[in-house]
C-alpha cells in the first residue's frame, strides 16, 4: 500500500445531527472500525474502452475515533465524498495531456452533479479528512506548531508522529499566515492557505484538528522524526516574513522543512 499522510478534522459526538449522532454512538459501542485487512477495490469504469478506468475503495462508511479529555471525538472516513471530489481534484490540477486519460470530462461532470447531489441532501457531510502520499504538505504545518506535537510508539514497535491542535488555534493561525503572506512579496503563495482556512470554517467549534504523518512516518527513522519539528519552523517562518528583513530567515527556515521531505518527495516520483 501507498503510504499516506492524513489532515483530519475530529468533531465533537455532541455535535453531530441526532440521528447520525446514534449511529456513531453505536459505532463507538461496537469497537469502532474493523481490523486493518487487505484493502479492496472496486472498477470506477470510464465511458469509453480507451480510457484507463479507476479503482475506488469497498471500504464502508467508517470512521477514526479519538477520546480525549472524556469526550468521543469522531472524524467520518466519508470514502464516496472523497473518491468525487478527488476525481474533480485530478481533472482539474493533473498534467493536460494525462487528465483525460484517467478522467475524462463527461466523468468529471457526472462526479460533480453527483456530490452536488449528496451535499443538498446533508449539507453537513463535508469530507473532514485530506489525504497526501508519500509526504507531509508544507502548508499543513501552518496549522500546527510544536507544543501539539506527538511522537508515539504503536503496539507493533513502529513510531508515528502526528499533532492534535483545537480547530479555533488551527483557523487562527491560517488566517494569521493569510494576513502576513498578503503584505509581503509571497501574496501569491497564500492561496493554498486561504483553501485550507475555508475547509476549516465548515466545522462545529469545539473540534479538533489532527495531523498525522500516518504511514509515512515509516519512511523516517526513530532519530529523523525525533529531529522532525516543521510545525516549529513553520510558525517561525511566517513570523519571520512579517518582520523588517526577515525574508532571509524565513527562507532558510522552509528549506529547512521543504528539504525534510526531499527524499519522500522523490519516492513518489519514482511510484
Amino acid at each position: 500500500m501507498i503510504p499516506c499522510a492524513y489532515l483530519r478534522v475530529f468533531r465533537p459526538l455532541d455535535s453531530f445531527p441526532p440521528e447520525e449522532r446514534a449511529q456513531w454512538h453505536s459505532y463507538i459501542e461496537s469497537g469502532g472500525p474493523p481490523p486493518a485487512r487487505r484493502p479492496a477495490y472496486r472498477d470506477e469504469p470510464t465511458e469509453k474502452e480507451r480510457h484507463v478506468g479507476l479503482l475506488a475503495s469497498l471500504e464502508g462508511e467508517y470512521a477514526d475515533i479519538r477520546h480525549v479529555d472524556g469526550i468521543d471525538y469522531v472524524c467520518p472516513w466519508r470514502t464516496r465524498l472523497r473518491i468525487l471530489a478527488g476525481m474533480i481534484s485530478l481533472r482539474e490540477s493533473g498534467p493536460p495531456e494525462m487528465v483525460d486519460a484517467f478522467v475524462p470530462e463527461t466523468e468529471a461532470k457526472r462526479a460533480a452533479r453527483e456530490l452536488a447531489r449528496l451535499k443538498r441532501r446533508n449539507p453537513s457531510e463535508a469530507p473532514a479528512m485530506l489525504q497526501s502520499p508519500w509526504h507531509v504538505p508544507v502548508r499543513w504545518f501552518v496549522l500546527v506548531d510544536d507544543e501539539e506535537r506527538r511522537l508515539a510508539e504503536s503496539e507493533s514497535g513502529e513510531f508515528r508522529l502526528s499533532y492534535w491542535t483545537p480547530l479555533t488555534t488551527a483557523r487562527r493561525r491560517a488566517e494569521r499566515a493569510l494576513q502576513i503572506l498578503r503584505r509581503s512579496e509571497l501574496a501569491p503563495i497564500g492561496e493554498p492557505i486561504r483553501e485550507l482556512a475555508e475547509w476549516l470554517s465548515g466545522f462545529p467549534l469545539g473540534s479538533v484538528v489532527e495531523l498525522d504523518y500516518g504511514a509515512v512516518s515509516s519512511l523516517f527513522t526513530w532519530d529523523e522524526l525525533d529531529n522532525d519539528h516543521s510545525g516549529r519552523e513553520i510558525q517561525e517562518a511566517i513570523e519571520a516574513v512579517g518582520r523588517p528583513g526577515g525574508m532571509p530567515e524565513a527562507a532558510e527556515l522552509y528549506q529547512a522543512v521543504s528539504n525534510r521531505w526531499a527524499e519522500a518527495l522523490n519516492r513518489e516520483s519514482l511510484n
